[in-house]
């Protein structure tokens, strides 16, 4: 359930950024007035059409809660919002192409006119301020999110940027401050072939005063997250590990809804068994992996 007013967006433009990705364009004059964070990783929960008809809108309660009509609740995905202008009413959504998945297959036959749904963002990116260096490791999935934040970070700051993409091909162009060193990872992880996200962390000199932000695969990037945390020791304000998508997503929702309620509830309470958040992490994936997640 969604306590924000929805803003439906219509694409105004599709342009190809390579053969793995398109930006959709979209306008909507509520955008005009939207709470952006400002912050380069923004998302939203982007409400999609069904594959065969319009799209649904919600009714909206006294509350600001939003009612789908029975049966035609909406596949929902969390994208990064590119940019956002609120001058023009506009945003830019940029789609990784994997030749399946409701979202990607929508958006690779998108045109002018169809329309979008979603809510307020959030974000999750937070430097320290005192950070004299950011290093920046994902896979295709992070590109949008990676390329605001370098447009936004001070001229002055030095940057590391390392993105696996699944060929050589998908390479787009990432601006950032002039000490901006961008290394590209073809052939690895975008679920074409494992991915090299921790070994490449394993392999970058992180001297301290060094933010790490982390993105791509949910499952791959548990071992990213304990090398981080365990082996070099960060302290949990200099890094973040942000699961984007997961390989194979359907298995894994159906192994995790065949688990029992009260394994479930077991695993769930993990939760609750302190205030430290990155131990409570610790708890939980170890829970996911005893149960094969």
């Amino acid at each position: 359930m969604t306590t924000s007013a929805p803003v439906v967006a219509e694409v105004v433009r599709a342009v190809p950024l390579s053969p793995g990705m398109v930006r959709l364009t979209l306008h909507g004059e509520s955008l005009r007035d939207y709470p952006s964070t400002r912050v380069g990783d923004e998302y939203v929960r982007v409400h999609f059409p069904p594959e065969d008809g319009e799209l649904v809108l919600p009714e909206v309660d006294e509350d600001g809660d939003w009612h789908y009509p029975d049966g035609q609740y909406p596949h929902i995905q969390p994208y990064t919002l590119r940019r956002f202008d609120p001058e023009t009413a506009e945003v830019d959504i940029d789609f990784v192409l994997h030749g399946h998945g409701r979202a990607g297959s929508w958006a690779a036959r998108a045109v002018p006119g169809d329309r979008l749904l979603f809510g307020a963002p959030r974000s999750l990116y937070e430097a320290p301020g005192s950070a004299a260096r950011q290093v920046f490791v994902t896979d295709a999935t992070g590109l949008p999110a990676l390329g605001r934040l370098l447009e936004q970070l001070d001229p002055a700051a030095h940057a590391v940027a390392v993105v696996e993409i699944a060929d050589a091909s998908h390479r787009i162009e990432l601006t950032g401050p002039d000490r901006l060193e961008v290394r590209w990872v073809p052939g690895r992880g975008n679920g074409v072939a494992p991915s090299a996200i921790t070994e490449i962390l394993r392999g970058l000199d992180l001297p301290p005063d060094t933010y790490v932000w982390v993105a791509g695969e949910s499952g791959e990037l548990r071992h990213a997250r304990r090398h981080l945390r365990h082996e070099r020791k960060l302290p949990p304000a200099w890094y973040d590990v942000i699961g984007y998508w997961r390989h194979r997503q359907e298995e894994w929702l159906e192994k995790y809804e065949a688990v029992d309620a009260a394994t479930l509830a077991e695993l769930n309470a993990l939760w609750e068994r302190t205030e430290d958040e990155e131990l409570r992490r610790d708890l939980y994936e170890a829970g996911l992996e005893k149960l094969g997640l």
